[in-house]
C-alpha cells in the first residue's frame, strides 16, 4: 500500500512538472508582448519576464520559473498591484466551496435517481427521472442561475439573490456577513445550479454501473447463498459500481472549475471565475498564469486522491502494477460518454469469409 502511494505521488509530481513546462512555453516563449518589462501606475512590474526574473538560456529561465512557483512568488497583478498569490488565496476558497458543495449536492440527487432507475429499468420512474435530469443539463448555467435567482430570490424571497458570505470572517465578504449558517444560506442556489450541470451524467453513470453489476456472477452466487437483496446492494454491488463514478469525479474537476465561471458571474461570487474574467479583460498576464497553475495543481491532486481511493475501495487492484483498474475504469467512463452513433462508427465491419 505504501509503495503504491509513493508511486502515485511520484507520478503526480512528474505530471505537474510536465504541466509547468507546457505553461512556461505558452506564457514565456510564444507571446513576446506579455514578457516585456512593463510597469503600471503604482510602479509594479507587469511583464512576466520582469515578475519572474527570467534571464539566460532556456534551462535557466525554466529553473527560475520553477523556483518562483515553489516559493509561491507569482509576481504582482497588473490591475491591482497586489501579489498574485494573495488574490488567488482570496478567490480559491470561494470557488472551492462552490465546486465541493455543488459536487456533494449533485451526488445527493444523482445517487437516488440512478439507484431507482437501475432497480426499475425501462419503467415509468426510470424514464421520468432520466428526462428530468436531461432537461436540467440542457439548460445554460448562466441562464439557469439567473432564473433561480429571480424566481426563488426576487419573487419568492426564499434565498439571497447573490453575493458571498465568508465562512468565518465577515470583513472579506461581499455582503459583510459571516458564519457557517449565512455561508451555506448564500450558497444554496449556486450549489443547485452547479448540480444541474452534472446530475444527468452521474445519474446515467450510476444507473449503467449498477445494471452491469447486477448481471455479474458474484451477485447470483450471493443470492444462492441466501443473502438479502439489500445486503447484496449495500455491501457488494454499490461499492463496485461506485468506482467509475469516483474516476468520473477526478476527470471532471477541471470541467467543474470552467463551469463555475458562469455560476460565479450569475451570483456575483468573488471566486476564480470572476478573477479570470477581470484578468482577461485587462490582459493581466501574471494573474492568468497564476490561475492556470492553481487549477492545474487542483486537477493533479484530485486525480491523486482518486487513485488512492481506488486502492482502498477495490481490493482487486494489484499494487505491483500488473493490473491497473484505474485505467480500465477510465475506459469505461469514456465508452459511456461516447454517443451511440460514434460507438457504431468505431466498430470495424467483419471481413467476409
Amino acid at each position: 500500500m505504501l509503495i503504491y502511494i509513493v508511486r502515485r505521488l511520484a507520478w503526480a509530481l512528474m505530471l505537474f512538472s510536465v504541466i509547468t513546462l507546457i505553461t512556461f512555453v505558452m506564457f514565456f516563449l510564444l507571446p513576446a508582448d506579455s514578457r516585456n518589462a512593463q510597469r503600471n501606475e503604482q510602479g509594479f512590474a507587469t511583464g512576466l519576464q520582469t515578475n519572474y526574473n527570467t534571464r539566460g538560456s532556456f534551462v535557466h529561465q525554466y529553473l527560475g520559473f520553477l523556483s518562483h512557483i515553489v516559493r509561491a512568488d507569482l509576481g504582482h497583478s497588473a490591475r491591482t498591484s497586489k501579489p498574485v498569490a494573495t488574490e488567488l488565496r482570496d478567490a480559491l476558497p470561494v470557488t472551492a466551496s462552490l465546486v465541493i458543495g455543488g459536487i456533494v449536492m449533485c451526488l445527493l440527487i444523482a445517487v437516488p435517481i440512478g439507484l431507482l432507475s437501475a432497480l426499475r429499468p425501462r419503467s415509468l420512474i426510470d424514464r421520468g427521472m432520466m428526462l428530468f435530469v436531461l432537461i436540467a443539463v440542457s439548460c445554460q448555467p448562466f441562464w439557469l442561475g439567473l432564473m433561480l435567482s429571480y424566481l426563488l430570490g426576487v419573487r419568492a424571497k426564499l434565498f439571497p439573490v447573490g453575493g458571498y458570505c465568508n465562512f468565518t470572517d465577515p470583513q472579506v465578504s461581499t455582503n459583510l456577513c459571516g458564519g457557517p449558517k449565512n455561508w451555506a444560506f448564500h450558497m444554496i442556489l449556486p450549489w443547485v445550479t452547479f448540480a444541474a450541470l452534472f446530475t444527468a451524467y452521474y445519474a446515467r453513470m450510476i444507473r449503467a454501473s449498477l445494471l452491469e453489476q447486477f448481471n455479474e456472477d458474484y451477485v447470483r452466487t450471493a443470492h444462492a447463498k441466501g443473502a438479502s437483496p439489500r445486503r447484496i446492494l449495500r455491501a457488494h454491488v454499490f461499492r463496485n459500481a461506485s468506482l467509475p463514478v469516483i474516476t468520473m469525479l477526478g476527470m471532471d474537476v477541471g470541467v467543474a472549475f470552467a463551469g463555475a465561471l458562469f455560476i460565479e458571474t450569475a451570483f456575483t461570487l468573488p471566486g476564480m471565475g470572476q478573477l479570470l474574467v477581470r484578468a482577461l479583460a485587462n490582459a493581466d498576464a501574471p494573474v492568468i498564469l497564476g490561475i492556470v497553475l492553481a487549477v492545474s495543481v487542483v486537477v493533479v491532486l484530485a486525480n491523486l486522491v482518486v487513485d488512492i481511493l481506488y486502492s482502498v475501495l477495490d481490493p482487486r487492484i494489484r499494487l505491483d502494477g500488473r493490473r491497473d483498474a484505474v485505467k480500465a475504469s477510465r475506459s469505461i467512463v469514456r465508452e459511456l460518454r461516447t454517443p451511440p452513433q460514434q460507438q457504431q462508427q468505431q466498430v470495424e465491419p467483419a471481413s467476409p469469409t
